[in-house]
């Protein structure tokens, strides 16, 4: 098995095939083993899980999924990968690499295809510029038991902060809505190749099987979050009067007060079942 995780092995592999990092793609690959071994272990691979793993690279990850995994589906847009991943995945009989972008994939009908019959996880090495995007798809698959993903530390931060922290969002809330985040471990720039600027961090999100909230409109619900926090530095009562222009101030206000809340309460302190409370008082109000 090539140590992918080497430079001096991987260097020469990646010249012979005229291979140049893509900044467009955020190409950054891992070039520390006790990485990918321990995200594979923390993730609780193992022969009765099959695997979606979302940009393999040179195979880092791949590697330690395979040894651990019943199977291994892995997505990669970039396809000058491909006969690089031919070499350092040789021998990986339990390996199906897909090329293509993950965005634009039937995520679901994937895992089925591919990995029906075993118990489905997703894992990942994210390039930042589309960790949102990918990781919203993949908990809204609703099909996976955990997702594992290293991502920005500071995104990191943001899917696992609480109500009144500096890092709560409206993606805390979207993440958490669908999954129990735990923080796992901090990797330094220097265990990659390019080094990035930032440090990055493995984050564990549990998937959800039951929500233990009343939320009858997802969407209605959502919008009330993102008006919540698309104005974050006023007051609870202007951002759902600007999400909402049919309540008004007054009628946002009064939605508020229905609900036990300040019209000067900010949406950044509350927790998902007071946004669940206060998306029914939204539509209760829109209805009469």
């Amino acid at each position: 098995m090539i140590d992918v995780c080497d430079i001096q092995t991987m260097r020469p592999i990646l010249a012979a095939y005229g291979f140049h990092f893509s900044k467009a793609k955020g190409q950054n690959f891992l070039a520390a083993s006790w990485v990918p071994e321990q995200i594979a272990e923390q993730a609780g691979i193992d022969r009765q899980t099959g695997v979606l793993e979302i940009g393999p690279g040179i195979g880092s990850l791949t590697q330690q999924l395979c040894l651990r995994a019943g199977k291994v589906c892995a997505v990669e847009v970039d396809q000058r990968l491909g006969p690089i991943l031919d070499m350092t995945m040789e021998g990986f009989s339990n390996l199906e690499l897909v090329f293509g972008d993950i965005l634009q994939q039937d995520i679901p009908a994937l895992v089925q295809q591919k990995l029906g019959g075993l118990r489905p996880m997703a894992c990942a090495n994210l390039p930042y510029y589309i960790t949102s995007p990918v990781l919203t798809a993949l908990l809204k698959a609703a099909c996976f038991d955990t997702i594992t993903v290293m991502v920005q530390k500071e995104v990191a931060q943001r899917i696992a902060a609480g109500p009144g922290t500096a890092d709560y969002s409206a993606f805390s809330i979207l993440c958490q809505y669908y999954a129990q985040p735990e923080l796992l471990f901090e990797v330094g720039p220097d265990c990659f190749l390019p080094r990035p600027k930032v440090t990055s961090a493995v984050v564990k999100l549990a998937v959800r099987k039951e929500l233990p909230w009343e939320i009858e409109n997802p969407a209605l619900f959502f919008r009330v979050v993102r008006s919540s926090f698309a104005m974050r530095r006023k007051s609870l009562q202007n951002g759902l009067a600007s999400g909402f222009p049919q309540l008004g101030k007054a009628g946002a206000g009064a939605v508020l007060q229905s609900c036990g809340l300040s019209p000067s309460v900010r949406g950044e302190t509350l927790d998902i079942p007071t946004f669940a409370a206060i998306a029914r008082a939204v539509e209760r109000s829109l209805t009469k």
